[in-house]
This record gives C-alpha cells, sequence and structure tokens, in this order.
C-alpha cells in the first residue's frame, strides 16, 4: 500500500466538507509547509530553474508532487527537478498567472487556479505588527479553540531548534487588556521573526481573527517564565537534527537560497 501523506490527510478532509473553511484553510497550510517537488524543464542552471509548464484551458500549471516517487511514477522517466517549500514556490509565482497541479494520480490530486496561488503567497507573506506593553499577570488559556492548538502543534513541531520551548496562557497587561499570549522560552537570537511569522500563520490558518493571540519572548531565568510554567499550556520544541555530512547539494536544498524560478 503507498503511503498516506500530510498532503493526503488534508485533502481528504477538505474534501469530505467543501463547506468548512477551516478545513480548507488546513490544506493550503500543509501545501505551504510540505517539501515539494517541481518538474523542470530542463536541469536547474546554477541558481535558476524553468519549471515545465502544463496548458489545462488557457491556464499554465507547474507540477508539483509532495514525492519524488510520486513525480517519477507520474512522467514514467528520470526527470529534472527542484525540491522547495511550498512556500517558496507560491511567492515566486504569485501574480505570473500560474497554477499549481498538485499530486496528480494520487489521492490529493488538485488543480490550484492562479487566484489562489497569490493569494496563498500574500497570506503567507503576511508578518505580525511589533507592539509593546507591560504585562501585569498571566492566567490559564480559556476559551480558544481546538483548532488554534491543533495548528500551533503541528506549526511549531516544524520549528526544530528555534527555542526551548513555548507556553500558550492567558494574560493581562497593565492598561487592563486581557489577551492570550504565545510566549517563547529561550528562542535561538535572531528566529524571533521566523516564530512570530509560525504563529501568525497557525492563527490564520485556523480561522481566527488576527489579534486574538501575542507572541513574546523569554529567557529562562526571567522571572515571567516561571509564572508562564505554572498556568500556561506548553509546547515543546524538537531538537535541532544534528548536522550530517553532504556530499551533494541539490537545487533547492539550502531554504536561505532558493532557486529563482523563471
Amino acid at each position: 500500500m503507498s503511503e498516506i501523506t500530510p498532503l493526503d490527510l488534508a485533502h481528504a478532509a477538505m474534501d469530505a466538507a467543501p463547506e468548512d473553511d477551516t478545513a480548507r484553510l488546513r490544506f493550503y497550510e500543509r501545501l505551504a509547509d510540505s517539501e515539494l517537488f517541481l518538474l523542470l524543464g530542463a536541469e536547474a542552471a546554477g541558481q535558476s530553474a524553468t519549471p515545465e509548464l502544463f496548458p489545462v484551458e488557457d491556464v499554465n500549471f507547474v507540477l508539483l508532487f509532495d514525492r519524488e516517487e510520486r513525480l517519477a511514477a507520474f512522467t514514467g522517466r528520470i526527470s529534472p527537478y527542484v525540491a522547495l517549500s511550498g512556500r517558496a514556490i507560491a511567492e515566486q509565482l504569485a501574480g505570473q498567472g500560474v497554477g499549481f497541479a498538485v499530486n496528480l494520480d494520487t489521492p490529493s490530486a488538485i488543480l490550484i487556479p492562479p487566484e489562489a496561488v497569490s493569494w496563498l503567497a500574500e497570506t503567507i507573506g503576511h508578518a505580525p505588527e511589533e507592539v509593546e506593553a507591560q504585562i501585569e499577570a498571566f492566567h490559564p488559556p480559556h476559551g480558544l479553540p481546538e483548532t488554534l492548538i491543533t495548528a500551533l502543534d503541528t506549526k511549531l513541531a516544524l520549528a526544530a531548534g528555534l527555542a526551548d520551548c513555548a507556553f500558550l496562557a492567558g494574560t493581562e497587561d497593565d492598561k487592563g487588556r486581557r489577551s492570550h499570549m504565545l510566549a517563547f522560552i529561550d528562542a535561538v537570537p535572531g528566529a524571533e521573526g521566523s516564530l512570530a511569522k509560525a504563529a501568525s500563520e497557525a492563527l490564520t490558518f485556523s480561522g481566527i481573527e488576527a489579534g486574538q493571540m501575542d507572541v513574546g519572548f523569554f529567557r529562562a531565568a526571567d522571572v515571567h517564565a516561571g509564572a508562564l510554567a505554572r498556568v500556561g499550556l506548553r509546547f515543546d520544541l524538537p531538537e535541532a537534527p544534528k548536522p550530517q555530512e553532504v556530499t551533494r547539494i541539490a537545487p533547492g536544498s539550502d531554504p536561505e537560497k532558493p532557486p529563482i524560478l523563471r
């Protein structure tokens, strides 16, 4: 039996509930977070790659698969490809009138039109606003939907090594404003932006209105860390993978330097 992937599961949930906005958002979140294999028209040249385009009713689509084996099975031949995250592909192809043909001939086969690709790029490109507030008290989280808890758990599992852990807690600031905060403990210096963006995406793809959760960063020795540990819901982030010797660097394997799609 062939492997059932997270994208298959998210697609099946969306397909089973076509009126459920949350299920649809969760599928697009999985698409953005997944490593996808993009079929190329020719071998990548340096940092430049040209996707193979397939016209469907006057609209061009690129072919994407969430497993190498699926791409090979579809083409039936040795084919050039590049491995990139769904978010990187969406950001590069947004506004070019190109759609996504995802996992054709598999359980999660879907054609995503160009306007949906642009929407996805705009959604994941949204950066949370920075504000400063003096927190007076932390409380146990209350009234948050299970969809958000699940989304945070899934999203933070992808942030290996960026922080020790995170706590979700209710807050009250010096102006009496009540909210919730996802507080990261001992974040790696420079990772704050990525972690805040991950939290923001968890909110967005859960279908929850923005502004219902703040993000904070604390050291384990901070007095607030003890209060958070007492009342907050804890999320443990995975440890960073140990470095391995790399003998061949495939195009797109460095997330900081994805190839330019032309």
